[in-house]
C-alpha cells in the first residue's frame, strides 16, 4: 500500500464528504462524542455497503487501510488539477 503525497488531508476532506453523503442517504446521524475512528469505520463499511469501494479482506482491515481507502475514494472524484493531487 503507498501512501498517497498528502493523505492526512485526503482523509479529513473525504471523511467530511462521506459523512455529509452517509446524512444525505439518511444512513447515519453523527453525535459530537464519536470519534473519528468510529466515524471512519462507520463509513468505510457504507461505502463498501454501497459499492462505491472495492472492500477490503476481513484480515486486513485496520484504521490504516480504512483510512488509505477513504482517501483513495475522495481523490477519483477530485478534478484531476485539485492541489492535494499535486
Amino acid at each position: 500500500m503507498k501512501k498517497l503525497k498528502h493523505e492526512t488531508e485526503l482523509v479529513k476532506e473525504g471523511l467530511q464528504a462521506a459523512m455529509k453523503y452517509g446524512e444525505e442517504r439518511g444512513a447515519v446521524i453523527f453525535e459530537p462524542t464519536d470519534s473519528v475512528n468510529e466515524r471512519i469505520l462507520y463509513m468505510y463499511r457504507l461505502l463498501v455497503l454501497d459499492k462505491m469501494i472495492q472492500p477490503l479482506p476481513e484480515d486486513q482491515v485496520s484504521q490504516k487501510t480504512m483510512r488509505h481507502k477513504l482517501a483513495l475514494w475522495y481523490a477519483k472524484k477530485l478534478p484531476k488539477n485539485h492541489p492535494l493531487l499535486n
